[in-house]
Protein backbone atom coordinates (compact mmCIF):
# COMPACT_ATOMS: atom_id res chain seq x y z
CA UNK A 1 0.00 0.00 0.00
CA UNK A 2 1.19 3.51 -0.78
CA UNK A 3 0.22 6.47 1.38
CA UNK A 4 0.09 9.56 -0.81
CA UNK A 5 1.03 13.05 0.32
CA UNK A 6 -1.94 15.09 1.51
CA UNK A 7 -3.21 17.33 -1.25
CA UNK A 8 -1.65 15.21 -4.03
CA UNK A 9 -4.46 12.71 -4.38
CA UNK A 10 -6.68 15.11 -6.30
CA UNK A 11 -4.00 15.31 -8.99
CA UNK A 12 -3.57 11.51 -9.08
CA UNK A 13 -7.23 10.42 -9.21
CA UNK A 14 -10.55 11.61 -7.94
CA UNK A 15 -12.13 9.42 -5.26
CA UNK A 16 -14.91 7.27 -6.66
CA UNK A 17 -18.48 6.97 -5.41
CA UNK A 18 -17.70 4.06 -3.06
CA UNK A 19 -15.02 6.08 -1.26
CA UNK A 20 -17.35 9.08 -1.10
CA UNK A 21 -20.07 6.92 0.46
CA UNK A 22 -17.61 5.59 3.04
CA UNK A 23 -16.39 9.09 3.90
CA UNK A 24 -19.96 10.40 4.14
CA UNK A 25 -20.66 8.21 7.17
CA UNK A 26 -17.21 8.45 8.77
CA UNK A 27 -16.85 9.34 12.42
CA UNK A 28 -14.00 11.33 13.92
CA UNK A 29 -12.31 11.56 17.31
CA UNK A 30 -11.38 14.75 19.19
CA UNK A 31 -10.00 15.76 22.55
CA UNK A 32 -11.35 18.73 24.53
CA UNK A 33 -8.08 20.66 24.16
CA UNK A 34 -7.92 20.16 20.38
CA UNK A 35 -11.61 20.94 19.97
CA UNK A 36 -11.09 24.21 21.87
CA UNK A 37 -8.69 25.36 19.13
CA UNK A 38 -11.45 25.14 16.50
CA UNK A 39 -13.63 28.24 16.55
CA UNK A 40 -16.26 27.14 14.05
CA UNK A 41 -16.45 23.37 13.72
CA UNK A 42 -19.56 23.30 11.47
CA UNK A 43 -17.61 25.36 8.94
CA UNK A 44 -15.25 22.42 8.36
CA UNK A 45 -17.12 19.33 9.57
CA UNK A 46 -20.74 18.59 8.61
CA UNK A 47 -23.23 18.52 11.45
CA UNK A 48 -24.65 15.09 12.11
CA UNK A 49 -21.16 13.55 12.09
CA UNK A 50 -20.55 11.17 14.98
CA UNK A 51 -17.78 12.69 17.11
CA UNK A 52 -16.00 10.60 19.71
CA UNK A 53 -14.41 12.48 22.61
CA UNK A 54 -11.18 10.84 23.77
CA UNK A 55 -10.73 10.87 27.54
CA UNK A 56 -6.99 11.26 28.12
CA UNK A 57 -5.91 10.39 31.66
CA UNK A 58 -5.95 13.53 33.81
CA UNK A 59 -8.61 15.38 31.82
CA UNK A 60 -11.24 16.71 34.27
CA UNK A 61 -14.71 15.37 33.68
CA UNK A 62 -15.94 18.98 33.58
CA UNK A 63 -13.88 19.59 30.42
CA UNK A 64 -15.18 16.39 28.85
CA UNK A 65 -18.81 17.28 29.54
CA UNK A 66 -18.32 20.86 28.31
CA UNK A 67 -16.88 19.53 25.04
CA UNK A 68 -19.82 17.13 24.74
CA UNK A 69 -22.31 19.94 25.31
CA UNK A 70 -20.65 22.13 22.68
CA UNK A 71 -20.75 19.33 20.13
CA UNK A 72 -24.35 18.42 20.91
CA UNK A 73 -25.43 22.04 20.61
CA UNK A 74 -23.63 22.20 17.26
CA UNK A 75 -25.70 19.35 15.90
CA UNK A 76 -23.22 16.49 16.21
CA UNK A 77 -23.80 12.96 17.46
CA UNK A 78 -21.62 12.73 20.56
CA UNK A 79 -19.87 9.59 21.81
CA UNK A 80 -17.52 10.21 24.77
CA UNK A 81 -14.98 7.64 25.94
CA UNK A 82 -15.46 5.87 29.26
CA UNK A 83 -12.02 4.46 30.26
CA UNK A 84 -12.68 1.78 32.87
CA UNK A 85 -9.30 1.87 34.60
CA UNK A 86 -9.52 5.55 35.55
CA UNK A 87 -13.07 5.29 36.95
CA UNK A 88 -12.83 4.56 40.65
CA UNK A 89 -16.17 2.95 41.39
CA UNK A 90 -19.82 2.59 40.44
CA UNK A 91 -20.71 5.92 42.03
CA UNK A 92 -18.14 7.75 39.90
CA UNK A 93 -19.38 5.98 36.78
CA UNK A 94 -22.96 6.93 37.62
CA UNK A 95 -21.91 10.55 38.12
CA UNK A 96 -20.15 10.71 34.74
CA UNK A 97 -23.10 9.14 32.94
CA UNK A 98 -25.57 11.49 34.65
CA UNK A 99 -23.48 14.54 33.74
CA UNK A 100 -23.16 13.59 30.10
CA UNK A 101 -26.85 12.80 29.85
CA UNK A 102 -28.14 15.72 31.91
CA UNK A 103 -25.82 18.50 30.71
CA UNK A 104 -25.20 17.43 27.09
CA UNK A 105 -28.02 15.04 26.22
CA UNK A 106 -25.53 12.26 25.43
CA UNK A 107 -26.99 8.80 24.75
CA UNK A 108 -23.94 7.08 23.23
CA UNK A 109 -20.59 5.95 24.62
CA UNK A 110 -17.37 4.20 23.68
CA UNK A 111 -16.38 1.84 26.48
CA UNK A 112 -12.76 0.76 26.77
CA UNK A 113 -10.25 -0.37 29.36
CA UNK A 114 -8.23 2.84 29.13
CA UNK A 115 -4.62 3.77 28.62
CA UNK A 116 -3.31 3.21 32.15
CA UNK A 117 -1.62 -0.04 33.15
CA UNK A 118 -3.19 -0.44 36.60
CA UNK A 119 -6.84 0.18 37.52
CA UNK A 120 -7.46 3.15 39.83
CA UNK A 121 -10.41 1.41 41.44
CA UNK A 122 -13.10 -1.18 40.88
CA UNK A 123 -13.07 -1.40 37.09
CA UNK A 124 -10.47 -2.85 34.78
CA UNK A 125 -12.57 -3.65 31.71
CA UNK A 126 -15.44 -2.30 29.66
CA UNK A 127 -17.43 -5.42 30.48
CA UNK A 128 -17.56 -4.53 34.15
CA UNK A 129 -19.01 -1.12 33.32
CA UNK A 130 -21.59 -2.70 31.03
CA UNK A 131 -22.64 -5.12 33.76
CA UNK A 132 -23.63 -2.29 36.11
CA UNK A 133 -26.72 -1.53 34.01
CA UNK A 134 -26.12 2.19 34.50
CA UNK A 135 -25.99 3.07 30.82
CA UNK A 136 -29.39 1.51 30.18
CA UNK A 137 -30.82 3.12 33.32
CA UNK A 138 -29.79 6.57 32.04
CA UNK A 139 -31.21 6.10 28.56
CA UNK A 140 -28.03 5.34 26.63
CA UNK A 141 -29.03 3.60 23.40
CA UNK A 142 -25.70 2.96 21.63
CA UNK A 143 -22.54 1.47 23.11
CA UNK A 144 -19.35 0.94 21.15
CA UNK A 145 -16.36 -1.05 22.35
CA UNK A 146 -12.72 -0.98 21.29
CA UNK A 147 -11.23 -3.39 18.76
CA UNK A 148 -7.58 -4.23 18.13
CA UNK A 149 -7.05 -5.99 14.78
CA UNK A 150 -3.30 -6.18 15.38
CA UNK A 151 -3.56 -7.36 18.98
CA UNK A 152 -3.49 -5.67 22.36
CA UNK A 153 -0.46 -6.25 24.59
CA UNK A 154 -2.23 -4.72 27.59
CA UNK A 155 -4.76 -7.54 27.53
CA UNK A 156 -2.67 -10.34 26.00
CA UNK A 157 0.97 -9.72 26.99
CA UNK A 158 2.07 -12.99 25.36
CA UNK A 159 1.11 -11.69 21.93
CA UNK A 160 -1.87 -13.98 21.54
CA UNK A 161 -5.38 -12.61 21.32
CA UNK A 162 -7.05 -15.24 23.48
CA UNK A 163 -8.39 -12.86 26.13
CA UNK A 164 -9.40 -10.30 23.51
CA UNK A 165 -11.48 -12.85 21.62
CA UNK A 166 -13.09 -14.12 24.82
CA UNK A 167 -14.09 -10.53 25.60
CA UNK A 168 -15.53 -10.11 22.10
CA UNK A 169 -17.68 -13.20 22.57
CA UNK A 170 -18.92 -11.78 25.88
CA UNK A 171 -19.81 -8.47 24.23
CA UNK A 172 -21.65 -10.23 21.43
CA UNK A 173 -23.68 -12.12 24.03
CA UNK A 174 -24.37 -8.87 25.88
CA UNK A 175 -25.68 -7.29 22.67
CA UNK A 176 -27.98 -10.26 22.15
CA UNK A 177 -29.46 -10.22 25.64
CA UNK A 178 -29.96 -6.45 25.92
CA UNK A 179 -31.46 -3.62 23.87
CA UNK A 180 -28.09 -1.92 23.41
CA UNK A 181 -27.12 -0.96 19.86
CA UNK A 182 -23.55 -2.25 19.89
CA UNK A 183 -20.59 -1.70 17.60
CA UNK A 184 -16.78 -1.88 17.49
CA UNK A 185 -14.38 1.01 16.82
CA UNK A 186 -10.86 -0.22 16.10
CA UNK A 187 -7.37 1.07 16.68
CA UNK A 188 -5.89 2.65 13.54
CA UNK A 189 -3.72 0.63 11.18
CA UNK A 190 -1.79 1.33 7.98
CA UNK A 191 -2.58 -1.79 5.95
CA UNK A 192 -5.99 -3.07 4.95
CA UNK A 193 -5.23 -6.82 4.84
CA UNK A 194 -4.94 -7.25 8.65
CA UNK A 195 -8.20 -5.33 9.08
CA UNK A 196 -10.06 -7.56 6.63
CA UNK A 197 -8.60 -10.74 8.12
CA UNK A 198 -9.64 -9.67 11.63
CA UNK A 199 -13.16 -8.79 10.49
CA UNK A 200 -13.45 -12.17 8.78
CA UNK A 201 -12.27 -13.96 11.91
CA UNK A 202 -14.88 -12.23 14.05
CA UNK A 203 -17.56 -13.19 11.58
CA UNK A 204 -16.39 -16.81 11.50
CA UNK A 205 -16.59 -16.95 15.30
CA UNK A 206 -20.15 -15.65 15.32
CA UNK A 207 -19.33 -12.11 16.40
CA UNK A 208 -21.64 -9.94 14.31
CA UNK A 209 -21.07 -6.52 15.88
CA UNK A 210 -20.63 -3.88 13.14
CA UNK A 211 -17.02 -2.75 12.81
CA UNK A 212 -15.85 0.83 12.30
CA UNK A 213 -12.26 0.59 11.10
CA UNK A 214 -9.84 3.13 12.54
CA UNK A 215 -7.69 5.18 10.18
CA UNK A 216 -5.05 7.77 11.00
CA UNK A 217 -5.98 11.14 9.55
CA UNK A 218 -3.56 13.28 7.50
CA UNK A 219 -0.36 13.96 9.42
CA UNK A 220 3.37 14.23 8.96
CA UNK A 221 5.24 10.95 8.97
CA UNK A 222 7.05 11.69 12.24
CA UNK A 223 3.72 12.35 13.94
CA UNK A 224 2.20 9.14 12.63
CA UNK A 225 5.18 7.06 13.77
CA UNK A 226 5.14 8.63 17.24
CA UNK A 227 1.43 7.98 17.77
CA UNK A 228 1.62 4.50 16.24
CA UNK A 229 4.36 3.43 18.65
CA UNK A 230 2.59 4.98 21.63
CA UNK A 231 -0.72 3.35 20.74
CA UNK A 232 0.71 -0.11 20.15
CA UNK A 233 0.05 -0.34 16.42
CA UNK A 234 1.20 -3.77 15.23
CA UNK A 235 2.84 -5.10 12.05
CA UNK A 236 1.25 -2.49 9.78
CA UNK A 237 3.68 0.02 11.30
CA UNK A 238 6.16 -1.35 8.74
CA UNK A 239 4.39 0.74 6.11
CA UNK A 240 5.52 3.91 7.87
CA UNK A 241 8.96 2.50 8.60
CA UNK A 242 9.53 1.87 4.90
CA UNK A 243 8.46 5.41 4.09
CA UNK A 244 10.70 6.79 6.84
CA UNK A 245 13.70 5.24 5.13
CA UNK A 246 13.38 7.96 2.48
CA UNK A 247 14.54 11.08 4.31
CA UNK A 248 13.22 13.33 1.55
CA UNK A 249 9.67 12.37 2.53
CA UNK A 250 9.94 12.89 6.28
CA UNK A 251 8.54 16.42 6.18
CA UNK A 252 5.62 15.64 3.86
CA UNK A 253 2.14 14.99 5.24
CA UNK A 254 0.38 11.76 4.32
CA UNK A 255 -3.24 10.74 4.00
CA UNK A 256 -5.18 7.47 4.40
CA UNK A 257 -6.61 7.74 0.88
CA UNK A 258 -5.24 4.45 -0.41
CA UNK A 259 -6.34 2.35 2.55
CA UNK A 260 -9.77 4.04 2.51
CA UNK A 261 -10.05 3.17 -1.19
CA UNK A 262 -9.21 -0.46 -0.42
CA UNK A 263 -11.80 -0.57 2.37
CA UNK A 264 -14.44 0.98 0.10
CA UNK A 265 -13.75 -1.63 -2.59
CA UNK A 266 -13.93 -4.43 -0.02
CA UNK A 267 -17.26 -3.17 1.33
CA UNK A 268 -18.64 -2.81 -2.20
CA UNK A 269 -17.67 -6.40 -2.99
CA UNK A 270 -19.11 -7.69 0.28
CA UNK A 271 -22.09 -5.46 1.12
CA UNK A 272 -23.44 -7.92 3.70
CA UNK A 273 -20.15 -8.08 5.61
CA UNK A 274 -19.52 -6.78 9.13
CA UNK A 275 -17.52 -3.65 8.18
CA UNK A 276 -19.83 -0.71 8.81
CA UNK A 277 -17.55 2.24 8.08
CA UNK A 278 -14.41 4.13 9.05
CA UNK A 279 -13.40 6.09 12.13
CA UNK A 280 -10.82 8.84 11.77
CA UNK A 281 -8.11 9.69 14.31
CA UNK A 282 -7.08 13.30 13.48
CA UNK A 283 -3.42 12.90 14.44
CA UNK A 284 -2.44 15.86 12.27
CA UNK A 285 -5.23 18.09 13.57
CA UNK A 286 -9.00 18.27 13.23
CA UNK A 287 -8.91 20.69 10.29
CA UNK A 288 -6.62 18.46 8.21
CA UNK A 289 -8.84 15.43 8.78
CA UNK A 290 -12.00 17.41 8.07
CA UNK A 291 -10.48 18.72 4.83
CA UNK A 292 -9.55 15.18 3.79
CA UNK A 293 -13.08 13.95 4.49
CA UNK A 294 -14.50 16.82 2.44
CA UNK A 295 -12.20 15.90 -0.45
CA UNK A 296 -13.25 12.25 -0.27
CA UNK A 297 -16.94 13.20 -0.07
CA UNK A 298 -16.75 15.44 -3.13
CA UNK A 299 -18.34 12.99 -5.64
CA UNK A 300 -21.32 12.37 -3.37
CA UNK A 301 -21.76 16.09 -2.76
CA UNK A 302 -21.58 16.84 -6.48
CA UNK A 303 -24.20 14.17 -7.19
CA UNK A 304 -26.48 15.63 -4.51
CA UNK A 305 -26.20 19.09 -6.10
CA UNK A 306 -27.25 17.66 -9.48
CA UNK A 307 -30.49 16.23 -8.08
Amino acid sequence: MTILPFGKRAHAARPDASVAALAATASIEVMPRTLAKVDDLPAILPTGTRVYIAHIDGTPIEEMVAAAARLAQGGYTVMPHFPARVIEDKAMLADWIARYQGEAGVTEALLLAGGVSEPRGAFHSSMQMMETGLFDAHGFTRLHVAGHPEGNRDIDPDGSDRAVMEAMHWKQAFAERTDADMGIATQFAFESAPLFAWADRLSAEGIALPIHLGLAGPARLQTLVRFAVACGVGPSLRVLQRRAADVTKLVKPFTPTDIATEIAAHVTERPTGNIAGIHLFPLGGIAASADWLAEMRAPAMAQARRR
